[in-house]
């Protein structure tokens, strides 16, 4: 039993964040506190009221503490442990830093784009949104209003006339200078305040900018001015949030049901409602609906750009959470827990959806639960199966061979346990070499401890690639596992697989309305779309580089030159070694070494 008493003892009354170490040496849950010596100490009281407390407390064999300056560094720093270490007694959300932005390049005449990832100094950004479909809907309300260029660089320095977008009224075609360099600056200005949320400025300049047209005579132009205005009205009255006093906010609800908890998010920018995502946190059994949006608000806000405003309906400890995020925004940040008005109708909205989620994810894993149990039935498997892995190949005649290998467990899909597998060293199209190879290298490892053992091993194709399966098994040592190869139908269609047994060489047609076929044609689906997305992406890449990049002394200067000299790398192919000595730059020890490696 661990003793708590030498520990408690030394731990000082100061801010910081404490670990807590099962005898395994892994760290179980990650704390922080105001004042550690109390904090820590109250985990020992007698009559702890929650069960999975006493179920953590009782697996403590060790405790380490680390003293902060204040509250809100123990709390970034408790943040940043949880996310590196997933301790098993922390409520854990997914770590969504990919958010989508809309972007404002930089550039003499800026970009609008769609960004997700690393922002860079200079350009503009606006958000986050909830998903790329609302990133791309503004983007093209900005484009029909601001006329706003959305090519690439590389794209707009070389054109010699107008594209399509200026054509269909999307840009004003700034790449061959139909628009004054001051006035794309203006449309870009009114763009960058529409996205601020500052609509009614926009529409004052424009309206200022239309009477003035319209005073000097220019009526086609105040024409423009007033389709543009009339565009914003429209923006306006669809998508304008009333009663809020901030342009930016989040609405956060969280719902419980059944022990499965769903914290939902509203996202306002700008004064316009962006659409919602609803989060399924992990380790949230038997939590406090208080600690689960603590944890949320914790987590999801380290890594994002905080709104002034955030609306949520429980009452937590705010004071510690608004000095930290409004010290990492760099702005004042408020968390409202009692909202009225129309912030307390968006709130209810926002629980509506955290309600209507878990509900659809409640309904989505008994589907997939009870198709789970018709597959066993209709393969006489134990009720013990619940582990199932699938193995596909993809390649185009041989190129770019792709092994995919995707895991169903727990009653659902687990992307984050796919794998790909680029097969090398065998020749193209040997379907059998490659699932030895892919198969090999995955349970190999897992006979040697490192993952988990599967129930079931799906295999995407006929007697050949099940036989290759069951063999690479036997050689792992682990044989004991079932394998059934999914042999296509008469011309592929769905519902006419033929199912093969690999330890009794069995042949199973089910019915088509069978649920445990739907969850197999699922689960080899799957397979089927990670092996050819993957095939696809290393193809492309293969397609894009050149065989001389492999050859070392040639860099791109001489590589350009050979490639601009001979009209491609077919012309450099089929040239001779004086030829390719005759190219400035290139040796006629260099020409031969080129010439060796092409041939």
């Amino acid at each position: 039993m661990f003793d708590p008493k030498p520990i408690l003892k030394t731990l000082p009354n100061l801010p910081g964040v404490y670990r807590m170490i099962n005898a395994d040496d892994v760290v179980i849950y990650v704390g922080k506190a105001k004042d550690l010596k109390k904090r820590v100490s109250s985990y020992f009281n007698k009559g702890q009221p929650a069960p999975r407390t006493r179920m953590m407390v009782s697996q403590i064999a060790k405790i380490e503490t680390t003293v902060t300056r204040s509250e809100s560094e123990a709390l970034l720093l408790e943040n940043n442990l949880i996310k590196g270490l997933m301790p098993r007694y922390n409520v854990l959300f997914r770590d969504d830093k990919s958010y989508p932005y809309i972007a404002l390049s930089n550039d003499q005449y800026p970009r609008i784009a769609f960004h997700r990832g690393a922002q860079k100094k200079g350009s503009q950004y606006f958000g986050p949104f909830p998903n790329t479909v609302a990133v791309r809907e503004s983007i093209q309300l900005l484009q029909k209003v601001f006329r706003l260029r959305t090519c690439e660089n590389s794209v707009f320095s070389n054109r010699s006339r107008p594209c399509l977008q200026y054509q269909i009224e999307r840009c004003t075609a700034p790449c061959v200078n139909l628009i004054a360099e001051e006035d794309y600056a203006r449309d870009v200005h009114h763009a960058a305040l529409f996205l601020q949320g500052r609509e009614e400025q926009v529409m004052e300049e424009l309206g200022d900018k239309m009477m003035k047209a319209a005073d000097a005579q220019q009526y086609e132009l105040a024409a423009v001015y007033r389709d543009r205005m009339q565009n914003l009205r429209q923006v306006q009255a669809r998508q304008f949030v009333s009663d809020f006093n901030v342009s930016d906010a989040d609405v956060i609800a969280v719902a419980e049901s059944q022990g499965s908890y769903c914290v939902n998010l509203v996202m306002i920018r700008g004064g316009r409602h962006l659409g919602d995502k609803s989060f399924f946190p992990k380790n949230a059994d038997d939590c406090e609906l208080t600690s689960v949006l603590e944890a949320f608000i914790q987590q999801h806000y380290m890594s994002q750009n905080t709104p002034p405003l955030i609306i949520v309906a429980i009452d937590l400890p705010t004071e510690t959470l608004e000095a930290l995020l409004s010290e990492q925004s760099g702005r004042k940040v408020r968390i409202n827990t009692n909202p009225t008005g129309d912030k307390r109708v968006w709130l209810k909205m926002a629980q509506t959806n955290a309600d209507l989620a878990l509900s659809q994810r409640s309904a989505q894993t008994s589907s997939q639960q009870a198709r789970l149990v018709a597959l066993r039935e209709a393969l006489r498997l134990p009720d013990s199966t619940e582990r199932i892995e699938c193995f596909d190949i993809s390649h185009t005649m041989g190129e770019a061979t792709v092994a995919s290998c995707v895991v169903f467990d727990r009653g659902n899909i687990q992307n984050g346990e796919y794998r790909r597998y680029n097969i090398s060293g065998i020749t193209p199209g040997d379907d059998y070499a490659a699932m030895r190879d892919a198969l090999t290298r995955r349970y190999r490892k897992v006979a040697e401890g490192e993952g988990k053992r599967p129930d079931l091993v799906f295999i995407d194709g006929g007697k050949g690639q099940l036989g290759v399966a069951k063999e690479v098994m036997e050689e792992v040592g682990m044989a004991d596992i079932l394998l059934i190869g999914i042999a296509k139908g008469e011309d592929r269609k769905p519902g006419l697989e033929t199912l093969i047994f690999s330890d009794t060489g069995e042949m199973l047609n089910l019915e088509k309305d069978n649920p445990g076929l739907h969850l197999l044609q699922q689960i080899r689906d799957e397979a089927h779309r990670f092996a050819i997305s993957g095939h696809r992406a290393k193809r492309g890449k293969a397609r894009m580089h050149s065989s001389l990049e492999d050859i070392s002394g040639i860099g791109a200067k001489r590589r350009q030159k050979l490639l601009t000299h001979f009209g491609g790398l077919e012309g450099v192919k089929s040239a001779g070694v004086d030829e390719i000595s005759k190219v400035n730059g290139i040796s006629i020890e260099l020409a031969q070494k080129i010439y060796d490696e092409l041939h």
